[in-house]
């Protein structure tokens, strides 16, 4: 339950039933159509558009998909999704921040509100926990990506990156989000497609959890991640 979704979260992912990847594609595909209309339809020219392929791309969504996205951005007929943000607090007073895309404010907010009530957490106002994380974009590699970790803190130096974590089973890129997107198109020119990119909320000061409250809270994450509006559930979990 990584404030950050860390690698724990990318094999989830990989592995998860098909049911939740159509939910999965769904949310992805909104994305990427949002992606193209707000920007220019050709990826190299749009930033956003790429990295919502990249990430469909990762979720193994068919090219066909994409594809339909992008060209669904173009209709007149295209629905209107707008980015809202929630806040609150989850089990064990943790605090939680939830991305989301709706056509319909007025239809999420009351949702997600009651996901929090009926999970053991709470909704609060706008900016009431915002302030308890960062934003970081995070762009990870597996180990493979290079020879060593000297050679790795080369390449992001180069890519002008900001830090390098370094786990066991990969290397996560830090960059500030303004940088974001010219390091994660650096770094893909030099290494390849990373495994997950994004701007995300990383807790500034990660709270500790018993199993218990561990348990209740990925519950109330994974009601989020159900809903067909929410997009992103981060935590301030340690």
């Amino acid at each position: 339950m990584s404030g950050h979704s860390k690698w724990s979260t990318i094999k989830h992912k990989k592995g998860m039933a098909d049911a939740a990847r159509s939910s999965v594609f769904t949310k992805l595909a909104r994305e990427i159509t949002m992606a193209a209309k707000l920007g220019d339809p050709n990826p190299e020219n749009n930033a956003r558009l790429r990295l919502a392929i990249l990430n469909a791309r990762k979720a193994s969504m068919p090219n066909d998909n994409i594809k339909r996205s992008i060209d669904k951005s173009q209709g007149s007929g295209s629905e209107n999704y707008e980015s809202v943000r929630y806040e609150g607090y989850g089990p064990g007073s943790v605090p939680i921040i939830v991305e989301a895309m709706t056509d319909n404010p007025r239809r999420t907010a009351p949702e997600i509100r009651n996901l929090f009530a009926k999970n053991g957490g709470n909704l609060g106002e706008m900016g009431g926990v915002a302030f308890m994380f960062k934003q970081l974009g995070a762009i990870y590699y597996p180990l493979s990506a290079a020879k060593s970790a000297d050679e790795m803190m080369e390449t992001i130096m180069d890519a002008a990156a900001d830090d390098l974590e370094i786990t066991d089973e990969g290397f996560i890129v830090y960059t500030k989000p303004e940088t974001f997107a010219a390091v994660q198109k650096s770094l893909n020119d030099k290494l390849g497609e990373p495994e997950q990119a994004g701007i995300e909320w990383i807790p500034n000061n990660p709270v500790e959890v018993d199993d218990a409250q561990s348990a209740a809270l990925e519950k109330l994450v994974d009601a989020l991640d159900a809903n067909d509006d929410v997009q992103r559930v981060f935590t301030g979990a340690a």
